[in-house]
């Protein structure tokens, strides 16, 4: 191969390469953000209350709401009810929802990305940022020496199972 040709074909490969970083970090990005502010705000009520109809999430998440609250959360249960992060009984006149994400799940993921994002997926700078920067009480602290004491194995697989999700 002349040299100017293999020069041509190592600068495509960069390019491409450089076109998969992109295209894995944008999905990331976007694995990320499957969740809005406004939407985790009702994940929350239901973490919270449990089994609720869309009128009692409405008078939680907007006391003096009206007809347009009304809707709004509606529209944010039909989302998270696409996205699988939430159920609905039929069974009664009245619709109930109910969380079907654990409220661990969404957190780890979350997480992950961010430590991918901004870490290049390595949590110890996210952890020893926040140990530094606020004071832990003795029960946050022996819970983390705990954490950090369990066997390797066992958090390799909690990783994993919450990465597939």
């Amino acid at each position: 191969m002349k040299p100017h040709r293999r020069i041509l074909a190592k600068s495509t490969c960069n390019v491409r390469q450089n076109y998969l970083e992109y295209r894995r970090d944008y999905f990331m990005a976007r694995q990320a953000q499957d969740v809005t502010d406004s939407e985790l705000g009702l994940l929350q009520v239901l973490w919270d209350r449990g089994r609720c109809s869309t009128r009692q999430l409405t008078e939680v998440l907007y006391p003096s709401g009206g007809t347009p609250q009304y809707a709004t959360v509606q529209k944010l249960l039909e989302r998270l009810e696409e996205k699988r992060l939430v159920t609905r009984d039929r069974s009664l006149f009245v619709h109930t929802f109910v969380a079907a994400a654990d409220r661990d799940e969404l957190i780890s993921r979350r997480l992950w990305a961010l430590a991918d994002k901004l870490c290049r997926g390595s949590l110890a700078p996210i952890v020893s940022n926040l140990v530094r920067h606020q004071s832990l009480t003795e029960k946050e602290r022996t819970a983390l020496r705990d954490l950090i004491d369990a066997p390797a194995q066992l958090r390799q697989e909690k990783t994993r199972r919450s990465r597939k999700r």
